[in-house]
């Protein structure tokens, strides 16, 4: 895990009860594709899915926040059992205490990851507030943890492993030794 950089306290990981995600710059690469008909495409990394399956099953929920609308995201979502989507916000914060005060929840017991200067009126608000590691300076300032990863290569399973980690009291998982490289044996 990346150094805190809020001046806010953080939470304890393991009292974290929703992940609220942002989409372009963390889901996705932030890459906007489009053609004369609109956006073609998004693209999403398959180890983010298998973070956010993974705390789902494990009791966690999760939540995506997005300024855009997106087919593509709406089905990526619907995929991995995402249950609160909500696309198209120009206020991401008042959807989120919509969505808290429907789940019992206070802010504190969620952690928001975001990458841009749009997302940092949720950093605020969240007991953690992650920015991926190629967020904007605005963004990280505002962060308690950065993640090793960039937005839509694995930042989001990185989180994911933070927080399912801290509920079984186990280190965050690193490869498999037989995964890393290694030199080979010398022979005698």
């Amino acid at each position: 895990m990346a150094r805190r950089r809020s001046s806010r306290p953080l939470v304890p990981l393991s009292s974290i009860r929703l992940l609220v995600l942002d989409i372009d710059g963390v889901m996705t690469d932030g890459r906007l594709h489009y053609g004369p008909d609109g956006e073609l495409e998004k693209s999403f990394h398959v180890r983010d899915g298998h973070g956010i399956k993974a705390i789902l099953a494990a009791g966690l929920g999760v939540a995506v926040l997005s300024g855009r609308r997106s087919q593509a995201v709406q089905r990526r979502c619907q995929e991995l059992g995402i249950a609160h989507v909500y696309q198209g916000l120009e206020d991401k914060g008042a959807q989120f205490v919509q969505l808290t005060a429907s789940l019992g929840l206070s802010p504190l017991q969620c952690a928001y990851v975001g990458d841009d200067e749009p997302d940092v009126p949720m950093l605020r608000q969240v007991g953690l507030a992650v920015a991926v590691a190629d967020a904007h300076p605005l963004a990280l300032a505002e962060a308690h943890r950065r993640t090793r990863l960039p937005g839509g290569a694995g930042a989001v399973r990185e989180v994911c492993d933070w927080l399912l980690a801290a509920r079984t009291r186990q280190p965050a998982r690193r490869p498999a030794p037989e995964a890393r490289q290694s030199k080979p044996a010398r022979r005698r």
